[in-house]
């Protein structure tokens, strides 16, 4: 009986059941929270993957400036920079490297723009590869073509990306080569 006083007196007084509110708190919330982990997770293991190529980059400008490369070339460079940069997937198909000299005189310096693989090539695109001349400021660069963990992420949608949908991690440094 005291149930159904209860029921009558909650119509009458317009209350309704809170049954299903946190329900709605989740189906609104939750995808929210999913995006904004994706999003983080995407920006972290990008900045990883940079990371790691920026180290593949400063160990192998490290043994080009001791002269551990004989007569370098962009294939010997590559492989020296994958075996290093661990984060990278099909690293010999996504990797340019580019090795200029820059003229300290005029201080031309090459495009800002790095040369990156393009994957929906057959033939790619020719880049740079000068050992220099000794007490010659070098500049190489290494850019990598990497897929997006989860592209329809904000952080995947924002991002450039090349016609195949890759982000390009460019990793630039400088050296001088050793007097002759």
């Amino acid at each position: 009986m005291t149930r159904l006083l209860t029921r009558v007196s909650d119509f009458l007084h317009g209350r309704k059941s809170d049954a299903g509110n946190a329900t709605v708190e989740f189906v609104v919330v939750f995808p929210v929270i999913m995006m904004i982990f994706f999003q983080s997770f995407e920006a972290g293991w990008l900045m990883v993957r940079y990371t790691m190529l920026d180290r593949a980059l400063d160990i192998t400008v490290r043994d080009l400036r001791l002269g551990h490369f004989v007569n370098p070339t962009a294939d010997t460079l590559r492989t020296n920079i994958c075996s290093l940069a661990l984060g990278i997937s099909d690293c010999q198909n996504a990797l340019m490297v580019e090795l200029v000299p820059v003229d300290t005189t005029s201080w031309n310096l090459p495009s800002p723009n790095a040369t990156c693989v393009n994957r929906g090539a057959t033939i790619q695109p020719v880049t740079t590869v000068t050992q220099g001349t000794g007490d010659e400021m070098m500049i190489i660069r290494a850019c990598a073509i990497v897929d997006p963990l989860f592209p329809g992420t904000g952080l995947g949608l924002d991002l450039p990306k090349d016609a195949s949908g890759g982000f390009a991690l460019v990793a630039t440094s400088a050296f001088v080569n050793e007097p002759t």
